[in-house]
């Protein structure tokens, strides 16, 4: 999640995994499709030459309650709190009015639908553009369902602080006390607790393939997904913040563990009921009762917007939630008003104050964490929020705690994201205008800042997705004025450590982790350094000399051809022309590969949501050929050196031809694409 303006969350594809931070994501994006086109562009320009206890009666399930949603009719305007707005439902409506309708027009967006709570009341909601464009249905606050991805997580983060409260769960108990079916292994010391999953500082790499699914049929049960799909822990717990969707998965599953429920039925009987929410699921596929009035989701890149079919989530609690904008107001009611809604409560008083407390944040003068609400900062205002994106669906859950306020929005399509960036800012300076900003104090103690290439720390290391931070690297220079460049932005020194970006908003740290690991901390996400080899330099040169060594092979082999062809007689024996014919094969067999796996990087890769293709699983083949063919040739070449009768030039091309396929052995196995390791 991120804040307004500046990191909200873009998909990485039409079909993406709920994501964590819009500017952020956004930027990888388009660094990941530079990136690729340099890797495919140096490939092919080189070629052209000759790229997520027991039962207590508190939590009995309570007999579902109808609370019909407050009217916009009427509703007293009360004095705004100091240095806030006032959200008036005039107010509101003039100022989504005045902006929503042109967006979605500008951004290709077929929808949107908004809804404001004050308090508690529910003062603003209306939906914008089409729900559904086949059919033709307009977007209803109170009965058109969106899918709300990420934002789901804060259902999840309050179960479990309703179990915390019941006294079946402990946040700082290792989590694997609650798990019967399955371990989180041992990597390190400090166990994972369910606050680390809270503050997404468990550890764990991140994971994209697999994580969707086309039916119902593909979906396995929650404990037997998590078991089998159980990510690697790649750093002590609580060192940095890392997002996971399988981290929300897991709590989630701890809370159906210990209550006895599944996931949906229990958001169901203890949130939703309460709440007098009665429109809105968190079972998939979505009940028949209410499928009719789930949105249908776009893709703003085509024209018109193609609709993106329904994608089921394997980690149900990180992101099933479809529910209305109405609907989901009640839910920032209760969190704005101790835990309350109408006559019911989800949580008492002291649990929700305890949630909304910061419990992370890498600098105190940082955004952080709020027990699973992202926790910042904007016009001095003290900000909660989550967003989501799913499909083509973007959302954002905003609660301005100081200004009694609440919005929700969501969008039908992946330009959505280009909407909210425009948006959010605008409502924090028309709704929360500046107000003094407390100072937070220093850290004890500084990192120097270090410059160098940089990788989200939500990244794999494990599989064949450890490719996606050789494409999603940054890189940080340190100017002779002490000023810090990095995601395309000059951060200044500010004292005590800490650098500031130009809007005034974001802010960046360096650490250093307990095994000397080096990162860069903003308000929004992290980064860790990488190591000399990871580097895009490095790889960009290998790949450099494997094109031109796969280029000199295959004169090799058109060489050797042509000699068969017109029957030259041959200058060298046998065996040692088999062995310069098995080097050069596998040099141009590797050029083969590296080409089409640029291909496959830059072309259509919504499939691997699912599985890995076919496809892909036969080109990884190449690989271990490569290698085999090539220690077939450096054994001919070993034993047929002496007695090869050939040239100087030959053997030197020949040794050189060998120490590139090292080098391409190398390149293979630090990106792990020896052998199938997909997770």
């Amino acid at each position: 999640m991120s804040p307004p303006g500046c990191d909200f969350c873009r998909s990485r594809a039409p079909t993406a995994r709920r994501c964590a931070g819009w500017g952020l994501a956004d930027t990888l994006s388009r660094m990941t499709t530079l990136t690729c086109r340099a890797l495919l562009g140096l490939l092919l320009s080189v070629v052209a030459v000759p790229v997520l206890g027991p039962a207590t009666p508190a939590f009995a399930a309570p007999k579902p309650v109808r609370v019909a949603a407050p009217s916009l009719m009427g509703v007293a305007e009360a004095a705004a709190p100091a240095g806030c707005g006032a959200a008036t439902p005039a107010a509101l409506a003039g100022f989504f009015d005045g902006i929503v309708p042109g967006r979605l027009a500008s951004d290709h967006v077929p929808g949107a639908v908004v809804s404001v709570v004050d308090g508690d009341k529910t003062v603003f909601a209306k939906g914008y553009g089409k729900a559904n464009l086949q059919t033709g249905a307009a977007f209803d606050p109170a009965r058109s369902l969106v899918r709300i991805a990420s934002i789901t997580k804060l259902f999840t983060w309050t179960a479990v602080m309703q179990q915390v409260e019941a006294g079946r769960l402990d946040l700082n108990a290792d989590v694997n006390q609650y798990l019967k079916a399955f371990k989180i292994p041992k990597t390190y010391p400090e166990p994972v607790t369910l606050l680390t999953l809270m503050n997404h500082t468990a550890g764990f790499e991140d994971r994209i393939i697999g994580t969707g699914a086309r039916t119902a049929a593909d979906v396995p049960p929650l404990e037997r997904y998590l078991a089998d799909n159980r990510p690697a822990r790649i750093r002590p717990p609580g060192e940095v913040s890392a997002y996971s969707n399988y981290g929300a998965a897991l709590a989630g599953y701890i809370v159906s563990q210990v209550s006895g429920e599944p996931y949906d039925r229990y958001v169901q009987d203890h949130l939703f009921a309460p709440l007098g929410i009665t429109h809105s699921t968190a079972t998939e596929p979505v009940p028949a009762p209410l499928a009719g009035d789930l949105a249908a989701s776009y893709d703003s890149e085509a024209r018109p917007p193609r609709r993106i079919p329904f994608t089921f989530d394997p980690l149900a609690p990180d992101g099933s939630i479809s529910i209305t904008a109405s609907d989901l107001a009640n839910f920032m009611i209760a969190q704005l008003n101790q835990g309350r809604f109408g006559g019911h409560s989800i949580l008492t008083p002291a649990s929700t104050a305890l949630m909304h407390e910061r419990s992370y944040a890498a600098d105190p003068r940082l955004g952080g964490y709020a027990h699973g609400f992202r926790d910042r900062t904007f016009n001095g205002h003290r900000v909660l929020m989550h967003d989501g994106g799913w499909e083509g669906f973007q959302s954002v859950l905003v609660l301005i705690p100081g200004c009694h306020l609440g919005v929700f929005v969501s969008a039908n399509a992946t330009g959505g994201a280009d909407t909210f960036t425009d948006l959010m800012p605008r409502f924090f300076d028309r709704f929360t205008p500046a107000v003094p900003e407390a100072t937070a104090p220093a850290p004890a103690s500084t990192t120097e800042p270090r410059a160098g290439f940089y990788e989200p720390t939500r990244h794999n290391e494990s599989s064949v997705e450890k490719l996606t931070t050789l494409l999603g690297q940054l890189r940080l220079t340190v100017g002779g004025d002490g000023i810090v460049h990095f995601q395309g932005k000059e951060w200044t020194p500010q004292g005590n450590g800490l650098y500031g970006a130009a809007n005034g908003t974001d802010h960046l740290v360096f650490r250093t982790g307990a095994d000397g690991r080096r990162y860069v901390v903003t308000d929004v996400t992290a980064f860790q350094l990488m190591s000399p080899g990871e580097k895009l330099p490095v790889s960009l040169a290998i790949l450099l000399v494997l094109a031109v060594l796969g280029l000199s092979a295959l004169v090799v082999l058109l060489t050797g051809a042509g000699r068969k062809l017109f029957r030259r007689p041959a200058a060298t024996i046998a065996g040692w022309r088999a062995s310069r014919t098995l080097a050069a094969g596998a040099a141009v067999l590797g050029l083969v590969f590296l080409i089409l796996l640029a291909r496959v990087l830059l072309g259509d890769t919504s499939a691997f949501l699912y599985s890995v293709p076919l496809g892909f699983r036969l080109l990884l083949c190449l690989p271990v050929l490569v290698l085999a063919t090539a220690g077939l040739a450096l054994a001919g070449t070993v034993v047929r050196w002496r007695a090869s009768d050939a040239g100087l030039a030959a053997r030197i091309h020949q040794v050189t031809l060998l120490a590139g396929l090292a080098t391409f052995a190398w390149f293979a196995w630090q990106w792990n694409l020896i052998g199938w390791q997909f997770g």
